[in-house]
């Protein structure tokens, strides 16, 4: 067994402090990752104070994984001591289901393992993440990472880049479309880079004037207030596709009305709150609404790909762990740009 030392929740109201645990000694097809960088997602603070109700405790979040290859197990063929690997929101699934022959794990017929707050497929034993020191992984779910990028920036890649990478790709975001990115926070700056790199139009729509500026200098051709109805009006009928990052309750039909027939609007973030849809707003011009999750082990490596190819990271603020607990309270207060990522050295 592997001694590792973590951050833990012990109970939804109980903050993160030090916790030790055994990891797994490497099997045949496992790799141990010596973790340097653990990206902070929201989906971390619901999971750790019980927001979704699913919660298991103790807890060690976090799902945005960067580090180096410590060890591997003697089947390994794919990765080496000293590579630089990631390690994304799922850990396992069957690997036998059509969703997972079609490299779509995340989409599991049998449920993926996520890489915390879930079970392994034996069913009793939990999953710990990336708020720790090591982690063991089977290779299958491991990501090889371009070591000349910012390591600690690629980290939010694997959570937020490839939830908005994605559905731009599934629904063929290419040179020539208009596409309109919903909420500029740690979810929608990711899509600006990615829509920009993909050769669309860009237009972010955000409710603050504050962020036009940054907006702009993510890759935006335009802003639209979204608060502002002439501005709004003056959109429709132009999107190809329409990405909302937003979790907070909110209207989408305004969005549907600037859809183009057969234009789509995808979901990726999760209001807690049902949406409420006029039908007339899809059927009178055949437009679609959907939601997207994270992407598979063979997309996510796509997009990390994608990302060495055009230098593409997440804009970050770094923190040791021991400023953990503050740093969820300045997520909700959406007190970052735009993603917080933890140095693990500092454990």
């Amino acid at each position: 067994m592997i001694l590792t030392k973590a951050f833990a929740t012990i109970s939804p109201k109980s903050p993160l402090g030090p916790f030790q645990f055994e990891r797994r000694s490497p099997r045949e097809n496992d790799v141990v990752i010596d973790v340097a960088y653990c990206g902070v997602c929201h989906s971390d603070i619901h999971q750790a104070r019980d927001e979704w109700g699913n919660s298991i405790y103790p807890m060690v979040p976090g799902h945005e994984i960067v580090g180096t290859v410590s060890q591997v197990g003697k089947g390994v063929s794919y990765f080496n001591v000293g590579d630089t690997v990631g390690v994304g929101c799922l850990v396992d699934s069957c690997r036998e289901c059509p969703a997972c022959h079609e490299s779509l794990e995340q989409y599991c017929e049998h449920g993926m393992v996520g890489t915390y707050n879930s079970m392994e497929r034996d069913g009793h034993t939990p999953t710990y993440g990336g708020y720790s020191n090591k982690i063991v992984v089977r290779e299958e779910f491991v990501l090889k990472v371009d070591p000349s990028l910012n390591l600690a920036a690629v980290a939010p890649l694997l959570c937020a880049g490839i939830t908005t990478y994605s559905p731009l790709r599934h629904w063929n975001v290419t040179q020539g479309k208009k596409v309109g990115i919903v909420g500029l926070g740690g979810l929608g700056h990711m899509g600006v880079k990615f829509s920009k790199a993909l050769g669309a139009q860009t237009v972010v729509f955000t409710t603050s004037e504050s962020k036009r500026k940054d907006a702009e200098r993510l890759g935006a051709h335009q802003v639209v207030l979204s608060t502002r109805s002439d501005e709004m009006e003056s959109q429709n009928n132009s999107f190809d596709f329409i990405l909302d990052t937003v979790s907070a309750p909110h209207d989408v039909n305004p969005y549907l009305q600037l859809l183009k027939r057969d234009g789509q609007m995808v979901l990726v973030g999760v209001p807690t709150q049902p949406l409420t849809v006029a039908p007339t707003n899809l059927i009178l011009s055949r437009k679609s609404l959907a939601g997207s999750l994270i992407g598979g082990i063979k997309e996510t490596q796509e997009m990390l790909d994608f990302c060495a190819k055009h230098k593409i990271v997440s804009d970050i603020e770094i923190i040791p762990i021991q400023k953990i607990n503050e740093a969820y309270e300045r997520v909700i207060r959406s007190d970052v740009k735009y993603r917080f990522v933890i140095d693990m050295n500092s454990l």
